[in-house]
Parts: structure tokens; sequence; C-alpha cells
């Protein structure tokens, strides 16, 4: 039977180039031993690639939407046939292998070569997908999807109108926490910035240029309020010459401040575990149900469970634990839709609250209201 998510949304294209969930805090939280099995969502296929640096048992990614699968695919063919430094000028992190770097002439032609290289490793399926991209991945794959599109317009257009180029770099660079807050309440926070990231990170702007639509079928909150509020934590507590999110967001790049599966430090180990990767283009309530009992230890949800009703979440709690060994954790955020564990299932599975908090302090990714960590007992 269909997915609620699978009768709502469109997938017809990528609709993430990147994983906007913060890998070092999931790392953190599911604590993935080497005896383990882990299912994750593809979603772009970083934060599962990270999982396998782990060095799991066995890491099964699932996602409904075949665009997503394609993205997981060729990240895998990279790892396989690129050095570190090549993988990085494919995604769009960087725009060269040296320094200085390239004219966008060079290199939109080196990245086609990069992947040309990755091409034969791929399925029929996947290169026909990736065949006909060819022009848009001169720009990196990782600028490939709805969302990025999103934050390219606002780091192009919106941005520039209230602050220079310059101001944004040295906000960046301020390493001092409390020097960063005066700047953000002196500087940063003008009228400007309140109304047009306001009206930018609207739901009806971002619901129809950045997520679809039916993504908010169950928000109750205000989107731009929550977003700008999460905004000024991530560049005053938090410290943004440390985040490689905020990072692309507001340059287009990572350059050296990488998300965990693209740091050089963790390149070999993923490169070397590929083999105990495995994907499925599929609903993950379908995947659960070919499962048999306490197959699963780790489970990467991303923020699936918004995308739901009250009623089809808790049915996949249900299935979850179906299939999970005890002691197996559950690690999943809230964007803007309150989900976890209901009181009725508090026999099976048990909020790790504590740490998941302590974690959510952490998060990289700032526009969550919430991480989640349950434990199958």
């Amino acid at each position: 039977m269909p997915s609620e998510i699978a009768l709502t949304a469109n997938f017809s294209h990528i609709r993430y180039a990147q994983c906007w969930e913060d890998a070092d805090i999931l790392l953190d939280a599911l604590d993935i031993q080497p005896h383990q099995v882990c299912l994750s969502i593809a979603s772009a296929g970083d934060n599962t690639l990270a999982m396998l640096s782990r060095s799991p048992k066995r890491v099964i990614a699932v996602d409904l939407n075949p665009a997503q699968i394609a993205c997981l695919e060729l990240r895998v063919a990279a790892y396989r046939e690129l050095t570190h430094p090549e993988l990085l000028v494919l995604i769009g992190s960087r725009n060269s292998l040296e320094e200085p770097e390239e004219n966008h002439a060079k290199v939109a032609k080196l990245r086609t070569a990069l992947y040309r290289r990755c091409r034969l490793q791929l399925s029929p399926t996947t290169r026909e997908f990736w065949d006909v991209r060819l022009n848009a991945n001169a720009q990196g794959i990782g600028t490939l999807g709805k969302f990025e599109h999103y934050l390219t317009i606002f780091r192009r257009y919106i941005l520039p109108l209230i602050h220079s180029r310059e101001d944004i770099i040295a906000f960046l660079r301020e390493d001092n926490s409390e020097n960063r807050k005066f700047l953000y309440e002196k500087r940063w926070n003008n009228w400007r910035w309140q109304l047009l990231f306001r009206g930018f990170f609207s739901q009806f702007v971002l619901g129809r240029m950045g997520r679809d639509p039916s993504f908010f079928k169950y928000v109750e909150d205000n989107i731009a309020s929550h977003l700008l509020q999460r905004t000024r934590y991530a560049i005053t507590t938090l410290n943004p010459a440390e985040n490689p999110y905020l990072h692309w967001i507001v340059m287009g790049q990572h350059l050296n401040v990488l998300p965990y599966a693209l740091r050089p430090e963790n390149f070999e180990a993923i490169r070397t575990n590929l083999d105990r990767l495995e994907w499925h283009c599929i609903a993950i309530e379908d995947f659960l149900d070919t499962l048999e009992e306490t197959t699963i230890d780790r489970y990467n949800l991303s923020d699936i469970f918004e995308l739901m009703s009250l009623d089809n979440y808790h049915q996949l709690l249900k299935k979850l634990v179906r299939v999970g060994r005890s002691k197996g954790r559950l690690a999943y955020w809230n964007l803007l839709v309150s989900r976890s564990r209901p009181e009725s299932m508090a026999h099976c599975l048990q909020p790790l609250s504590n740490l998941a908090y302590h974690l959510y302090q952490q998060d990289k990714v700032f526009f969550y209201k919430n991480f989640i960590l349950e434990e199958i007992i």
C-alpha cells in the first residue's frame, strides 16, 4: 500500500542534493558498533555514507524517490573512482583541485570528466538519469536539488540586499561568541533582514520553491519566526566558522569547512566499507514489511515523521520496533511538527532525552526544532 508521503508529494526530481541533517550528532547519537545493521533514509546519500565510517556490519538505505537513490549511487561511484579532492570538486564543495581556482569553463569541463570516470560504476537507470543532466552537473552535483536552488536564490538575490559580502565573511570569521551577539543586534538584525527573511522563508515561498507544499500539512508553528530564531542561534551561539551547512548557504561552497562524509579523515573509511551498503527505492513502510523481527540495530530516519499524520507515525513506529533489536536506537529530527514516542509505546520504546538535548545544542543544521533519540526496550 502506498505511504502517505507517496500519495501527496511530488517525487519526480531531486529534492535534496545534499543531506541537511548534521552527521556529527547523528553518529554520536547512534553510537554504531561493528556488529550492527543500520537502516537509513537515503536522501542525497551523505549521512548514509557517514554511517559506513563506523564499519557496521551492514547499512541499508531506502528512499521513495528514485532521484535520491541516483544521488546516493553516484556518490558511491565517486568514492570508488575518485580521489578525495576530486570528490569535493564533483560535489561542488570546491571549484578546483588546487589553488587558485579555475575559471567557470574549466571547472565545468573538469566536473564532466570526473562524472564520466564514475559513469561506468552506475546502473543503467542511474546512468540515464545523470547523462541528461550533464550541463547541470557542471555546477556540482550538490547544487542540483530543489532545496539547494532555493538557497541559491536567497544567497544571490536576497542576502546582498541586506549585507555586503565583506560583512558576511567578517561575521563568519568572528570567533568570539559575545562579539557575534553584539554584531548581530547592532548590525545584522536590521529591518531589511527581518522583512526579507520573513518573506522569503514564509510557508508560501518555502513550500513552492524549497520544499513540497504537502510537507506542511501538519505544521502549526509560524515557519519564518522559527527559522529566524534558529538562525540567530546558529550565527551567535554556535561558531559559524566551523559550520559547513551555514557556509554553503551563504557562500555556495564548503571550501575547507566540510560536513562529516566529505572530510579527508573519513574518506578512506567510507570507501573501504562501500561493499557493506545496499539501497532500495521503496517506501520505508513497505520495506519494513519484508524484514524479520529483530533485524535492525540503528535507524537514521531523517525528518520523515513530520510528513505524516499522528496515526500513521504511530503505526510506522510500531513497525520499526518490531524489526528492531533490543537496545536498538532510532534517531530523527522535528523541523516544524512535533513527533516523539507516545505513552502507549512506553513499554517498548524509551526516549534518551538527555543525550538528545545535549546533541541538539550542537546541531550545525540549525533550522530543526528538536532532535529525537529513542531506544528499543
